[in-house]
């Protein structure tokens, strides 16, 4: 397994929100993690912070995962307790009322891989079927679309496009949207900010994939795509792939 992280600010944003990065447990098993915080005042800095280091500190303490029900439980459980720490500490630090972030997060085995997501963050996949998006956006935007009330065009260019109907730490409980899928030699996992998957298009995306380049390079292109599109937003990813080495960049 070969993975890298890396975040930049954009163009226009003064910080960054976002946040994100690769872990491994007691057994070495990888965690992916990429979050998008949202909330007046610096807040979106402090949720997005929060959940990652939570549920890293989480994972690194954690034992193999043996089987997708084990880690599909993981990941319920622990996101579900991060929400409540996110929720109770808006609560109590009036600066931070209203904060909240978006989570995509895919612990990564030698035989499977299972991805959770709450919020815009996104998963793709890369493997012998072609390049597809795995997760669904919990965007109002997206809602319209599913109900057939606009068109992909529109929803392009929709002016209420950053509107979620789901965020991580901005109500008591929270709904998840978990799945798992057989991840095999040559399969590469894309997960992102919005940052990324607003300016670059799926088509781009797989075009760097498929590509000779590093992972490293990669990444550094993708970004590089998505700023030369205006980068008005921060942009965030981690790719996994799956591979024979075994190479591990956390890079900010």
């Amino acid at each position: 397994m070969k993975a890298v992280f890396m975040t930049d600010r954009g163009k226009i944003r003064q910080h960054n929100e976002d946040n994100g990065g690769i872990y491994t447990n007691r057994s070495g098993q990888r965690l992916a993690i990429v979050v998008d915080g949202m909330g007046g005042h610096r807040a979106g800095d402090v949720a997005s912070e929060m959940a990652l280091l939570n549920l890293k500190e989480f994972w690194e303490q954690s034992d193999r995962i043996a089987t997708a029900e084990q880690a599909e439980e993981w990941l319920k459980k622990h996101i579900e307790k991060i929400n409540q720490i996110l929720f109770n500490h808006s609560k109590s630090h009036t600066e931070c009322e209203g904060m909240g972030t978006t989570i995509v997060a895919a612990i990564s085995t030698d035989k499977f891989s299972t991805i959770a997501n709450i919020g815009d963050s996104r998963c793709y996949i890369l493997n012998e079927s072609g390049f597809k998006q795995l997760t669904e956006d919990h965007s109002l935007v997206n809602e319209l679309l599913r109900s057939g009330q606009i068109s992909k065009e529109d929803a392009e260019h929709h002016p209420r496009k950053n509107v979620l109907l789901r965020a991580l730490g901005t109500e008591e409980s929270v709904e998840m949207d978990i799945r798992t899928i057989i991840f095999e030699e040559g399969d590469i996992l894309l997960l992102c900010s919005d940052g990324l998957s607003n300016k670059v298009s799926q088509a781009e995306m797989e075009d760097v994939l498929k590509s000779e380049r590093s992972l490293e390079d990669k990444a550094t292109e993708l970004i590089k795509l998505a700023n030369d599109y205006g980068g008005e937003d921060n942009i965030t990813l981690v790719i996994v792939e799956f591979s024979d080495g075994s190479e591990l960049v956390n890079q900010g």
